[in-house]
């Protein structure tokens, strides 16, 4: 029997070992995909407490923790932090084959020296380890940034931010690890949600500095919010939605579309779609010219407790996995980007697993470039529900499978925490072990020296290169 989580966790045969040992456990870190605070990270914030760290702003961990039972107080808080923590404790036990508990146990160890299974009766000594270090003033968010080795952090911005906190972040010369903003303009493209109008008329507007009224004020602001992120080094944006959108659309409509959504009347599913597409494409055309990533998360249906959505808001848990088909859309976005020469550097997640091997499919009709771009088009890891061990096997497998494994830009954390940057080790591990067992069961040769290679090249510098950070 193996030792719970020792030095050979998910490391099964003694190539996958050194493979994870001599290429990847100290490789540095690029997060290319958060929701971390810059304000946090600016002000070197520091935690009360581990429930603070842990629990504050975790929705992953509040669905577990009220599929055991718990009253909402001891979720999203009420009860104190220590009963919040005990809750999380008594929870931990019946999160076995669920990523939470590896997760919870890999923070536990690499950043409190805590090796001791998270229980009820161990709740007492946790929490007081956990503190103690929190309290030594060398666990604020820029040090636990530090600890984990990350040289670079995207965080996830709304056009209308100020950025004062990344300028704050790159003015301080002893905190190594560069943060730029990434550009989620959700809130502009997603025309049929509530509150549209008002964050159009009464935010972007007043952020960039123009009265936004038609298609053309629209497109003069958000040309001027991307100035200002690529003056902060911006290199990347991010898309959240619920689905891929595909409906062909002229200027002259999809200002008029605009003009009915700003004078408050509801549009159908057809202008709401023409309206996403035509703005697609208006930012594909952009980052083709600024050289950024353009990144789409998708399949998502949000907020499905209306109880709960009304008492607590988005973000609480509340989300699930759409059964939308949304490859075929996705494939006539791509070839409109590229027919209109606008096609740019592109990472596709799906919330939906089942759409895995379409996506890598989809990916390869679109590689061929003249710049040398390795992988243009990539499916993205595996995300919300499907990073845990399942799941990354099957989204490294079909990659490999339908396209060139090698490379693969790798893990995020997509993560609220400091203490998340474990995940990498988590997926660095299955990594190791699925490129391990090819060279063990003789599909792969027993060239340490080139697998070894891919692996750090996975682990961080496919990301460094895609995204173009220099780091």
């Amino acid at each position: 029997m193996k030792q719970f989580m020792g030095d050979d966790f998910l490391l099964s045969t003694p190539t996958a070992q050194k493979l994870f040992d001599d290429y990847a456990k100290n490789t540095p870190i690029i997060d290319y995909h958060c929701h971390l605070v810059p304000a946090e990270i600016a002000e070197n914030k520091q935690f009360a407490n581990i429930t603070e760290a842990w629990l504050y702003a975790d929705h992953y961990k509040w669905r577990a923790i009220r599929a055991c039972g718990f009253e909402e107080k001891y979720v999203t808080g009420g009860a104190s932090d220590y009963d919040r923590f005990k809750a999380w404790a008594a929870t931990m036990p019946n999160m076995i084959g669920n990523p939470l508990y590896h997760w919870t146990h890999l923070e536990l160890a690499r950043f409190f020296d805590v090796h001791t299974p998270l229980t009820e009766k161990t709740c007492d000594e946790i929490w007081e380890k956990c503190n103690a270090k929190l309290a030594s003033g060398k666990m604020g968010a820029k040090d636990l940034i530090k600890m984990s080795k990350v040289k670079v952090i995207c965080t996830t911005d709304d056009p209308a931010d100020t950025l004062e906190y990344h300028k704050k972040i790159a003015l301080d010369k002893d905190f190594e690890t560069k943060v730029y903003p990434a550009f989620r303009p959700d809130k502009a493209v997603n025309i049929e949600k509530p509150g549209f109008k008002e964050y159009i008329e009464e935010k972007l507007s007043k952020a960039a500095g123009i009265e936004i009224k038609d298609m053309d004020s629209l497109l003069d602001a958000f040309t001027k919010r991307l100035d200002f992120f690529d003056s902060f080094g911006c290199k990347t944006s991010d898309h959240g939605m619920d689905y891929v959108p595909y409906a062909p659309c002229t200027a002259k409509e999809a200002d008029a579309i605009l003009k009915k959504a700003l004078s408050g009347k509801e549009l159908t599913v057809e202008e709401a779609d023409k309206y996403k597409t035509f703005v697609l494409s208006f930012f594909a055309s952009e980052f083709t010219k600024r050289d950024w990533v353009m990144q789409i998360h998708y399949g998502v249906i949000r907020n499905q407790s209306t109880k709960n959505f009304e008492k607590l808001g988005p973000d609480a848990g509340f989300d699930t996995i759409a059964g939308y088909d949304c490859v075929r859309s996705a494939l006539r976005l791509l070839n409109s980007f590229e027919i209109a020469g606008n096609l740019p550097k592109m990472v596709f997640y799906s919330l939906n697993p089942v759409e895995n091997a379409a996506i890598d499919a989809m990916c390869g009709c679109f590689q061929g470039n003249d710049k040398g771009i390795k992988s243009k088009i990539q499916h993205g890891s595996a995300w919300w529900f499907n990073d845990h061990l399942d799941g990354m096997r099957d989204q490294l497998r079909t990659f490999a499978a339908t396209g060139s494994l090698a490379n693969f830009i790798g893990m995020l954390t997509d993560s609220r925490s400091f203490l998340s940057y474990t995940r990498h080790e988590y997926f660095r591990r299955i990594l190791c072990e699925y490129i391990g067992n090819l060279i063990e069961n003789g599909e792969y040769p027993n060239d340490i020296e080139t697998a070894g290679r891919i692996v750090y090249d996975i682990s961080f510098e496919n990301a460094n290169r895609f995204f173009g950070f220099n780091a």
